[in-house]
């Protein structure tokens, strides 16, 4: 283990684990004491299932509301839209029961809440940004006051980290928020609220937590620690994954992707840096809509490809996590293959001539210089590009 590492925390408290959404909700609201319970749900789960309805019988008279209008990558005027119904239901607990997108909007509402943000601009002097230095810059502000729990219903993972992300509409730019206290307080793994997912959601973001996995084992600034729960994340993805696939309802294959999915976050949330397929994911995403799990599943062989010159070393334990004796980048090729994801910027429809504009998106990402392979340009991002086509 590195010397004088330092292991950053966020301020989740509780995990539950295998037990039911609507009971775990129940007793978090009693623990915390919240009288006005507000919900961001997903719109299938609470229009085409009574889980959602389960979850607002077991709050009885704490529940006080709920948003089920959030589209893909928390666009700002949605976000605002969802603050405004939880200022107005007095709400004094946030809960979070989706994907990727109703998980981070949820940890921005908290946020919204806390300094009264209203408008499109009022959101601008918070998010992240990179200087004219390279440098990341991370505004400094107080933390929220009101809670949330989260429920996740994909693989994303971030539940687990304090950092969250919206889109910037008018910049059509993905753009991070960060505090500890945006962490939700409290997280459900209940399997059984994932099997309403669609199988394309769920196996494309759990090779987004195979990702997280494999951009930390690929770093130069991990340590054994996160290393080895990294490889542990990509035994139990690789497993379960298929097995999920295999079987919609298995519930023990989904249990150990979740288990997996949330190892996948603690190097991430320990201070762990990504590098050009996280990048390259946010900027698909907030710049052509590409599906936040997709971006993965598109990008990660050819990342682990760019960089194997220079930490080939370090990928042969990702190469070996996954089952192989080859190289990592073609483990996670046939892996991702076999869940039958796209593998080609094309499939998701960027052409080659979209190629600068994305790598001028890239480059505002905060993850992009922390490459194991440095990129400096623009221009060097596009040679990365060319390679996924």
């Amino acid at each position: 283990m590195s010397a004088g590492a330092t292991y950053s925390q966020t301020a989740t408290e509780r995990v539950f684990v295998g037990r039911p959404a609507a009971e775990a909700i129940a007793e978090e609201a009693e623990t915390q004491g919240a009288a006005h319970v507000f919900v961001m749900a997903s719109r299938t789960l609470n229009r085409e299932t009574d889980e959602i309805a389960k979850i607002a019988k077991a709050l009885g008279r704490r529940h006080a509301g709920i948003y089920d209008g959030m589209p893909a990558h928390a666009p700002r005027a949605a976000v605002l839209e969802a603050a405004a119904q939880a200022r107005a239901a007095k709400a004094d607990l946030i809960v979070s029961i989706g994907g990727g997108s109703i998980t981070d909007a949820a940890k921005i509402v908290t946020l919204c809440l806390k300094h009264d943000l209203e408008t499109h601009d009022d959101m601008e002097p918070y998010h992240m940004y990179v200087g004219g230095d390279g440098a990341v810059v991370l505004p400094a502000f107080e933390g929220p006051d009101v809670r949330a729990v989260c429920v996740p219903t994909t693989l994303s993972g971030g539940e687990f980290n304090a950092l969250s992300g919206a889109t910037d509409e008018k910049a059509k730019l993905k753009q991070g928020y960060q505090h500890r206290l945006m962490a939700p307080v409290a997280v459900v793994l209940d399997p059984a609220m994932t099997v309403y997912t669609p199988e394309w959601l769920w196996l494309s973001t759990g090779v987004r937590a195979l990702d997280h996995a494999m951009e930390t084992l690929g770093s130069f600034h991990s340590n054994e620690f996160c290393d080895g729960v990294a490889e542990n994340a990509l035994r139990n993805l690789a497993e379960g994954l298929p097995r999920a696939k295999a079987d919609a309802k298995d519930l023990d294959g989904r249990l150990k992707c979740q288990i997996g999915a949330w190892q996948s976050m603690i190097p991430v949330v320990a201070g762990v840096p990504m590098g050009i397929s996280h990048a390259t994911g946010h900027a698909l995403g907030g710049t052509f809509d590409v599906p936040h799990g997709h971006t993965s599943c598109v990008m990660a062989p050819y990342a682990l490809a760019w960089n194997e010159s220079v930490n080939g070393e370090r990928q042969k334990r990702i190469a070996t996590a996954l089952g192989a004796t080859g190289s990592a980048s073609a483990a996670a090729d046939k892996l991702i293959r076999g869940l039958g994801m796209p593998r080609s910027l094309g499939e998701v429809g960027v052409k080659e001539s979209d190629l600068p504009h994305l790598a001028e998106a890239i480059m505002h990402d905060i993850w992009t210089r922390t490459n194991p392979r440095p990129i400096e340009t623009a221009d060097d991002v596009v040679s990365f590009l060319k390679t996924a086509l």
